[in-house]
């Protein structure tokens, strides 16, 4: 049955990345060693103020990224014929049924933080509800859910606002939003129109990078990252925009959102630019190191990012729910605990599991 899985992915993969490859190659700029193309001191704000990640026919483009060509033959060799380091550690996968009282969360008269599930967050903020990238469910057949929900959904708190980060399946799930009412505040990156349509949610608020949202208490901007996005293959990559968010709560604490990013040189900028109290960033999905480098950060990667955008604390999202990566599920929290053990930073970090809530 896994080898079955295995070539039915390849299959898939097949099928899908060709017009990726060719859709998502960038002409610009020199090819590099490097898995991301660097500033060399351009400023973020300005290039997205010249909207250089603007392309032509309504198709967005990254200007940290690099070129993806050959992506279809590194996936077929990945599934195909690639030996996984960790193969003989997969069977030990843990799963982890999601339990959550809700009721301390509801109570908590400040800002709070629940980690639900892969990269699902809800952050409590006095008497409005953030949620991030809702996912409650399986995503496809084939993929396995290792944090099933073992609450009932209608005992969470109801969403004020929810933000999506990008477009790929595991971060805009219809079946999730189709659990919330459909006249919640949807913010979302731009594009997505017939996305949210489809699930019947038309309160929306898109937004560029470095755009803004305010309800009158809350502050919501939308940043750069170093990623990418696709729903339809047929389409093709990059029809509507990918990023992360700024949260300057009510309550006071101001929350970073990286959302799906590989490494890039401008996690200094946005610490210059904010003063963080709490940054999240997504870390799994990142072995093969050959293959994952361009999308996803490593241990080493996201704690530099910390370092570099000089938040007081770190959390992890994007791990413990699906292997998307070679890297068992359970191990992001291992591996960055061993890296952030020897930069002595551990007292910063904040190891909440599925499920766990942190008060401010």
């Amino acid at each position: 049955m896994g080898r079955l899985s295995t070539v039915i992915k390849a299959v898939l993969a097949a099928q899908f990345v060709p017009r990726l490859a060719q859709a998502a190659a960038e002409t610009r700029g020199p090819s590099t060693s490097l898995h991301y193309r660097p500033l060399n001191g351009d400023s973020l704000r300005e290039m997205a103020r010249r909207k250089m990640h603007h392309g032509p026919d309504h198709v967005f483009s990254n200007p940290m990224g690099i070129p993806r060509n050959g992506r279809f033959w590194q996936v077929l060799s990945w599934k195909l014929f690639h030996k996984n380091a960790y193969g003989a550690l997969l069977d030990e996968q843990p799963l982890s049924p999601v339990a959550i009282d809700w009721e301390p969360v509801k109570a908590h008269r400040g800002v709070s933080v629940t980690f639900i599930k892969h990269s699902t967050v809800l952050i409590k903020d006095g008497d409005r509800v953030l949620l991030i990238d809702p996912v409650f469910n399986d995503i496809f057949w084939f993929i396995k859910d290792f944090t099933p929900l073992a609450f009932n959904l209608e005992r969470m708190p109801r969403p004020d606002h929810v933000l999506i980060t990008h477009g790929h399946y595991d971060h805009l799930d219809y079946r999730s939003l189709a659990t919330l009412d459909p006249g919640t505040h949807v913010i979302s990156p731009l594009g997505y129109d017939s996305e949210f349509k489809a699930a019947g949610m038309a309160h929306r608020t898109q937004l560029d990078w470095f755009e803004h949202y305010s309800d009158g208490a809350r502050e919501i901007t939308f940043l750069p990252a170093n990623h990418w996005t696709m729903r339809n293959p047929i389409i093709g990559p990059n029809r509507s925009l990918w990023g992360g968010y700024l949260i300057k709560t009510a309550g006071g604490p101001v929350i970073y959102i990286s959302g799906d990013s590989a490494y890039f040189d401008g996690f200094e900028q946005l610490g210059q630019d904010f003063d963080i109290d709490l940054a999240i960033f997504n870390m799994g999905a990142y072995a093969p190191r050959w293959f994952m480098a361009s999308s996803h950060m490593n241990p080493s990667e996201t704690v530099r990012a910390f370092q570099e955008i000089k938040a007081r604390q770190l959390m992890i999202a994007h791990w413990g729910t699906f292997q998307l990566g070679d890297e068992p599920v359970h191990f992001p929290p291992k591996d960055l605990k061993k890296t952030l053990g020897e930069k002595r930073l551990l007292k910063q970090w904040i190891p909440l599991g599925h499920g766990g809530t942190y008060f401010f």
